[in-house]
């Protein structure tokens, strides 16, 4: 985020900017330590605590018109033409701010970055939603290359991990453990920002799982509050549903089994309400292993997975985190957590996600990606065990764009001519080991 932000702020063309997804992932920290290291100046109104900035639309969107209603306000705000940034917080609050958007563009005078939770903003709302003048940009909790810099590790050590990767050669053992350890750290904590600080400054779980399920209630309470339109006892239902769901052989999520006389047309739009709150992803079902994805997937098959693997773990029992440290106890639910954590992260590198299993359920791969040519299966597995199915899918004349496949589990590094091996902790370097990698066939 933090790159992204002064990369824009010295594009000549940009254009004024809206950071959205889900609460607690750092957005207003982030705009808030650019604004300050960036600009000599910096006006931030946050809709939900200064309400009192919500009438600076009244006369209008043009923008002396909208600087003089703010000056009204609070005298002492400078406004310093080049060298102002205006940070809207909490956008939701006042969703007619997105309308001003195309008059800050034309002006051209002062930088605008908007921030709201994705699930509060309710573009029905908004007179004009600024089409053609406004970026809008999505900002996920933290991934794990983010964890292992929050903890002290340097660029130089976690590109050399890379590098290795990208070699196909084993990692030192002493490596290979110290890393290990670092990612289950991560997926029992979660990427969220505050919970992440707390741990590497305190360097244990007290009072972790309170703050996840802190946020789980912030969660339900913004549901019931921002989702217009919908039934919100219905998105509540979806939402709590979902561990229940991975714990299934299958993993799919069926609508006619969350109770008596469910049916899939009373819940239109719980689902894709979630998705765009930033608060679940799904994988969709492949019906036909073919390139392009997305030609190819089953609209009405799919998984839901948590977008926070830390925020599954605080919805579960309140004994699994040391279950999880201690490799106890988990049974098959382990392999739903380590699914969860490998989808949440291919989705922060910019994947889809789609998985494939057939009816007469002899062939399932949890996740399909692609490079230029092929497509390529991705299968998951808490520990080390046997992989049938995506020795089937590489081998079988059947399948002629898969060629190679891919293999997370908790093994070192490797290749044995069909497929990659890799320590689940290489999961968010997976696309750039695509991009850079030579080929090997």
């Amino acid at each position: 985020m933090d790159e992204y932000l002064i990369q824009r702020k010295n594009d000549p063309n940009k254009m004024p900017l809206i950071v959205k997804w889900a609460r607690q992932i750092g957005k207003t920290f982030s705009i808030r330590k650019f604004g300050k290291e960036q600009y000599q100046n910096m006006i931030e109104i946050n809709f939900a605590f200064d309400k009192q900035y919500k009438d600076i639309f009244e006369n209008g969107y043009r923008v002396d018109s909208i600087i003089q209603a703010i000056s009204l306000h609070d005298t002492s705000l400078k406004f310093i033409p080049g060298e102002t940034l205006i940070f809207f917080d909490e956008m939701q609050e006042c969703p007619n701010v997105a309308t001003s958007l195309k008059a800050f563009r034309e002006d051209g005078r002062y930088d605008v970055i908007c921030s709201g939770s994705l699930m509060g903003i309710n573009y029905e709302t908004i007179e004009s939603n600024s089409v053609g003048n406004k970026i809008d940009y999505e900002m996920k909790s933290m991934d794990f290359e983010e964890f292992l810099r929050a903890k002290g590790f340097s660029s130089e050590q976690i590109e050399e991990v890379y590098q290795q990767m990208l070699a196909v050669k084993p990692l030192p053992q002493t490596v290979f453990n110290v890393f290990s350890e670092c990612f289950k750290e991560f997926m029992i904590l979660g990427g969220m920002p505050a919970i992440v600080n707390q741990f590497v400054t305190n360097k244990h779980y007290s009072g972790i799982l309170q703050m996840q399920k802190q946020i789980l209630l912030d969660y339900e309470e913004d549901i019931t509050k921002y989702a217009v339109g919908l039934d919100k006892t219905k998105v509540l239902k979806i939402y709590r549903e979902i561990p229940v769901f991975l714990g299934n052989d299958n993993k799919k999520f069926q609508i006619t089994k969350i109770g008596n006389g469910a049916r899939n047309r009373d819940f239109i739009g719980t689902i894709d309400w979630l998705i765009n709150a930033g608060i679940i992803n799904i994988s969709y079902g492949l019906h036909v292993l073919e390139l392009p994805l997305k030609a190819n997937y089953d609209p009405d098959n799919y998984r839901l997975y948590f977008a926070d693997t830390g925020l599954l773990i605080g919805s579960l029992d309140e004994e699994v985190q040391q279950d999880l440290r201690d490799n106890k106890n988990f049974n098959t639910y382990k392999g739903a957590l380590y699914e969860n954590i490998i989808g949440e992260l291919l989705v922060k590198q910019g994947y889809q996600l789609y998985f494939y299993r057939n009816q007469r359920n002899s062939l399932e791969m949890d996740f399909f990606i692609r490079d230029t040519e092929n497509l390529i299966p991705v299968e998951v597995k808490a520990w080390n065990s046997a992989t049938p199915s995506l020795k089937k899918l590489i081998e079988s004349e059947k399948f002629s764009t898969i060629r190679y496949g891919i293999k997370f589990c908790n093994q070192n590094i490797g290749f044995n001519g069909n497929f990659f091996t890799f320590p689940h902790f290489l999961v968010g370097w997976i696309k750039r080991f695509l991009q850079e990698k030579k080929s090997i066939f």
